[in-house]
């Protein structure tokens, strides 16, 4: 038993605690401040989410300990917060709520965003909410709260103060960053910091381990050195894969691209961006981005890395590939693991003859190795058929053979 103090709603609180007891434990059973709701109890659904020294945290994996000298404000302290009191009417008024359980998370994170995000719009808002999961609603009422609260706020004289938090990250007790007092004042006046971490959360955001891994090999018939300068251009390497556009202009760090696939009569179109970094000691690269369908409303994440070797004295290179991706929504159903390590080898295939094309001067490569456009969009079921074709064929010879 460890007697820790701290402040909770504004009072000070004294206590013994166990080590291992979690801070949602210590505050509902110790100080029956039940409004904080436990969940998954992992971390992922947000219903524990409450602010410690201002910032929003998962009270289910944070030690009580941990927080010894820390502030904490649960769902019950902000009863007189003016953003909280606009929230709780906004979610009502846009039937952002049903059963409740994930209400208290959702109306503290969403604080934080009114708070951070005053220019945020819907995307911004969807994606800083993204860590508060809910059964009921489908978003949409909840988004269109926080909406409706930052439009009012913009038009009347209850400008919301910017959060003194500079930065997404770990918090806890001591770990809380805060700005000078002129440098809140400097970010109150233009905003300017709020919009900047409004963009720089989409490419960060969900980079836990990914659901799928495959990975692929091939080789090029040109030199490492040329294949690597090919590689630092991200706008040519993602027209090597078919049904994908560059959007906009990229840079050598980031890229913005769209990919059309169809699968019968699904068709989907992810745009995304990725953050692209390459190490010219090792001659690695990798490329960490996100996507998302508004059509299905599915979304995916991935990362890949490749290293180049030499191959055949120096003539050609191996190209190694290892892709991690978490596909979410409707279109999860294509992501079963083994069908899709065979279509892409397949995918492999393609890209492997385009970038062979694109550097022997072509613009693209069709199977036949004559030179061809990039294909307009990805067909899913060209590939998938061949794949349930092959598999039907060895079913057969393998039951013949016994």
């Amino acid at each position: 038993m460890k007697t820790i103090t701290l402040t909770v709603n504004g009072k000070a609180v004294t206590a013994g605690v166990e080590p291992r007891t979690h801070l949602a434990d210590f505050l509902r059973e110790t100080l029956t401040l039940t409004g904080t709701h436990l969940g998954c109890e992992h971390g992922v659904c947000g219903a524990c989410t409450l602010l410690v020294d201002g910032v929003p945290v998962r009270s289910c994996i944070t030690y009580a300990i941990a927080c010894e000298g820390a502030s904490v404000t649960t769902i019950e302290g902000l009863d007189d917060d003016g953003i909280a009191t606009e929230l709780r009417a906004a979610f009502s008024r846009e039937h952002g709520l049903q059963c409740g359980y994930c209400t208290p998370g959702m109306l503290v994170s969403a604080r934080d965003v009114v708070m951070r995000l005053p220019d945020a719009d819907e995307r911004a808002i969807r994606v800083a909410m993204s860590g508060n999961l809910c059964r009921c609603t489908g978003y949409a009422g909840i988004v269109r709260a926080i909406q409706r609260v930052l439009a009012e706020r913009k038009t009347s004289a209850r400008a919301a103060p910017v959060n003194p938090r500079t930065a997404l990250g770990p918090a806890g007790s001591g770990h809380a960053k805060a700005l000078s007092p002129a440098q809140s004042t400097a970010v109150e006046r233009n905003g300017a910091a709020s919009r900047q971490i409004a963009r720089s959360i989409a490419p960060s955001i969900g980079t836990g381990a990914p659901q799928t891994t495959l990975n692929e090999t091939f080789v090029v018939d040109f030199p490492r050195r040329q294949v690597w300068e090919f590689f630092g251009r991200p706008g040519d390497v993602a027209t090597c894969l078919p049904g994908t556009s560059v959007i906009g202009t990229p840079t050598d760090d980031r890229i913005e691209t769209r990919l059309r696939v169809r699968a019968g009569p699904i068709v989907a179109e992810f745009e995304g961006a990725a953050d692209v970094t390459r190490d010219p000691a090792s001659w690695s690269g990798t490329i960490h981005g996100n996507a998302h369908d508004a059509r299905s409303r599915s979304t995916t994440r991935g990362e890949i890395r490749y290293r180049l070797h030499d191959e055949k004295d120096g003539a050609a290179t191996r190209v190694d590939i290892e892709i991690g991706f978490t596909l979410t929504g409707p279109l999860a159903q294509f992501s079963r693991s083994a069908l899709l390590r065979d279509i892409a080898r397949r995918m492999t295939d393609s890209f492997a003859r385009n970038l062979q094309a694109r550097l022997g001067g072509k613009d693209a490569a069709s199977p036949s190795g004559n030179a061809a456009q990039p294909a307009a969009e990805l067909n899913a079921g060209s590939l998938i058929l061949p794949v349930v074709w092959e598999r039907i064929k060895a079913f057969f010879r393998g039951l013949f053979r016994r």
